[in-house]
């Protein structure tokens, strides 16, 4: 027998099965049907299929050049090129508070209620370890973004989920929770406008969350993406307007979506100055924050001209109704969302409890890729979620490739 100190030596070019223990927590992410979905996505494309990739929430619009001109010109000044700091992100936080209170009229502190984040999902995956105990509840919207659920299983926590009917307008019932949960519960999380249907949420939607939390003693995270991109001529509720004194709630923006700066990977958190500080600790051990070139793009964004943000407005409301008459063309009928840059589709008869089966077989016959309404949860199931990031023609082309499946 070999003793424990000696050496392994392994001939060159043989191939050695380890199986190496890994943690229990990764047990629930291993199931991943946007995975699944890549992989048919580059089965298709391999097998001669023209792929229109409509599964992804990837804006595909530009990103204005005052934005990109600042971070370039920061490029050749190196007092940008070492570690940066929470104190080297001042300017940044200070822009936040300024255009959060000009948007949504609540004062905020830069230096106690922001935190620069490298994109939100930083956010809502790290605030379950700052906030759940092993075996504590998350209450989760379902469907829901599914980095959502990530973050509560790396923290060991449980999930509940609130399923999201369309007979309740997409938003929870929280006095369906069982009281035996609530007793558990030390998180809730919405998201408004919702992805992935296109649901909003009012302001008394949010007072009543607020009370609810308050009253359990509960911290009501709000995944806020879609601030900007609604189609009604005024930007979507912020929780802070309903939670002012901001008691029990934080909230994560990106910029992302209002800017198209999804590959520059930049968001913040802003709301209760404890949650504010708990999350800071945990990003500290975790990573130092974006470069500073990054930032002064994000600060050029936040206080330049905003005519880019109505430009993205105005295309994707124009993408939502060319869309919507094409569906209606072929008696597919849906409601018109009044935010974010999807559409939620009911599947008809036969595939009305196979989403999954919906989709492969579509980008598989069809080349046209959508996301299973189960990938958001089981709530999801009898749903796909349709991302509007191609020009007009290009989506109509889609539509009528997608009704020969039905």
């Amino acid at each position: 027998m070999m003793a424990r100190d000696t050496p392994l030596h392994i001939r060159y070019g043989t191939t050695v099965d380890f199986t190496l223990p890994l943690a229990q927590r990764m047990q629930p992410l291993q199931a991943n049907v946007f995975a699944d979905m890549d992989r048919a996505k580059a089965k298709a494309r391999a097998a001669g299929q023209t792929i229109i990739d409509l599964s992804l929430g990837s804006s595909d619009l530009p990103v204005a050049p005052h934005i990109t001109q600042a971070i370039g010109e920061a490029l050749s000044d190196t007092s940008t090129h070492g570690y940066c700091l929470f104190s080297g992100t001042q300017a940044f936080r200070e822009a936040v508070a300024q255009w959060y209170t000009a948007k949504f009229g609540v004062p905020v502190d830069p230096e106690t209620e922001v935190l620069l984040l490298i994109g939100s999902q930083e956010g809502t995956a790290h605030l379950p370890l700052a906030i759940l105990n092993p075996g504590d509840y998350a209450l989760l919207m379902d469907p829901g973004y599914p980095s959502h659920a990530g973050g509560v299983y790396l923290a060991n926590g449980n999930i509940y989920p609130m399923p999201l009917r369309e007979e309740n307008q997409f938003l929870p019932r929280f006095e369906d929770i069982p009281p035996e949960i609530l007793a558990q519960s030390r998180l809730m999380v919405l998201s408004y406008p919702h992805n992935p249907t296109t649901a909003t949420a009012d302001l008394d939607v949010w007072q009543r969350a607020v009370a609810f939390c308050q009253q359990h003693r509960i911290v009501l995270a709000h995944d806020f993406p879609y601030a900007d991109l609604t189609f009604t001529g005024k930007p979507a509720v912020s929780v802070l307007q309903a939670d002012r004194d901001k008691t029990v709630s934080i909230e994560f923006f990106s910029m992302s979506k209002s800017y198209g700066m999804g590959g520059f990977r930049l968001g913040y958190a802003i709301g209760n100055a404890q949650l504010i500080q708990a999350l800071r600790q945990i990003k500290a051990n975790v990573d130092f924050n974006q470069y500073p070139g990054i930032q002064r793009g994000a600060i050029a964004a936040l206080s330049g001209p905003q005519d880019t943000v109505q430009h993205m407005i105005d295309t994707f409301r124009q993408r939502r109704d060319v869309a919507i008459a094409a569906l209606h063309r072929h008696d597919w009928e849906v409601p018109a969302p009044e935010a974010t840059m999807y559409l939620w589709l009911k599947l008809p008869h036969p595939w009305a409890e196979r989403s999954i089966d919906f989709c492969l077989k579509l980008v598989e016959a069809t080349g046209v890729a959508l996301a299973p309404g189960v990938g958001f949860g089981q709530a999801g199931e009898g749903y796909v979620r349709m991302a509007l990031v191609h020009p007009p023609a290009v989506l109509t082309e889609a539509i009528d490739r997608m009704v020969s499946l039905i």
